[in-house]
């Protein structure tokens, strides 16, 4: 790689990870990059710098949140009854392991979330997040880490999984790539099958985190998410593949919205590279037909 230009590099280092996975020992590294965090050119003293600057930037902005806190909770109703929410959502979480270790930091996992929603007046809270930033603070070691990485993913993701900006694109999005790859299918689910794909909100709200049987999964999906390859938006052929999976059942059982999405439901500890493959598959698919503009300026 030393030899190629930093274009090429890039690609092909983003091509490599989408290829190949990144192993358990470097994902941590890996990520920062990912999410840039870190940019790709840079060097082991720029990163120290960037990782100080990064740290001293999340302290400021939780010295500012102490100093305003009083005045949102005396002026903003939203405030309280999203930090209640907040704190609910994390007291139902569990963290330990099989072992009975203790996995997660729910105080440290509190303030990053909290953090976030007074910071973030894009994507703001919704819940699922304390799902996805608990595995962010399972990656890495330091609050600053964890806040950083949390906001990168969003901006790198285009806030694909925030509810009120990318989701509904989403879902719009596979109900247009239905229509175009299996009319048979998508007739179904707008008879029959009406507001089915539109309650499947949450695959796009969680980045299919509970569509996993490990964290690694969901890390190798979100890496391959994150580079961009094969094209734009692979969450939405992701959801399509999904999808594929009960098809025949839903079809031959003629199900109803609501049998559909519990047969979506069940979809659970799900292998990510046989995922990812088949997402790829219906790619390949894609770009040997003669697109509508509106999936093309979507995906490609």
């Amino acid at each position: 790689m030393t030899t190629l230009s930093p274009e090429n590099s890039l690609s092909a280092r983003q091509s490599a990870s989408f290829i190949l996975g990144l192993h358990t020992l470097v994902r941590t590294e890996a990520w920062k990059f990912l999410t840039g965090y870190y940019s790709w050119q840079s060097s082991k003293d720029e990163r120290l710098t960037v990782d100080s600057k990064r740290r001293k930037n999340y302290e400021a902005l939780c010295q500012m949140y102490e100093k305003i806190q009083p005045l949102l909770e005396n002026l903003h109703q939203n405030f309280i009854e999203t930090r209640n929410t907040i704190t609910h959502d994390i007291e139902k979480l569990y963290d330990k392991d099989p072992l009975g270790n203790v996995l997660i930091d729910k105080k440290r996992l509190e303030k990053v979330l909290l953090l976030s929603y007074v910071c973030n007046t894009q994507a703001e809270y919704q819940q699922g997040f304390h799902e996805m930033v608990m595995l962010f603070q399972l990656l890495v070691e330091c609050d600053h880490e964890t806040f950083w990485l949390f906001q990168f993913f969003l901006q790198k993701m285009e806030h694909s999984c925030v509810i009120n900006i990318g989701v509904g694109k989403n879902l719009d999005t596979l109900n247009n790539l239905i229509t175009f790859l299996d009319p048979v299918f998508a007739e179904h689910l707008k008879g029959k099958g009406a507001g089915a794909v539109q309650s499947l909100f949450p695959w796009f709200c969680l980045c299919f985190q509970r569509a996993f049987k490990s964290f690694d999964d969901v890390w190798r999906l979100w890496e391959v998410l994150l580079t961009g390859k094969p094209c734009r938006n692979f969450q939405v052929l992701v959801a399509y593949s999904l999808l594929q999976m009960v098809r025949d059942q839903v079809l031959q059982e003629s199900m109803s919205g609501d049998d559909i999405l519990l047969a979506c439901n069940k979809l659970i500890d799900l292998d990510a590279d046989e995922l990812i493959s088949a997402a790829c598959v219906v790619y390949a698919e894609l770009i040997q037909k003669d697109v509508p503009r509106p999936l093309k300026d979507f995906f490609l």
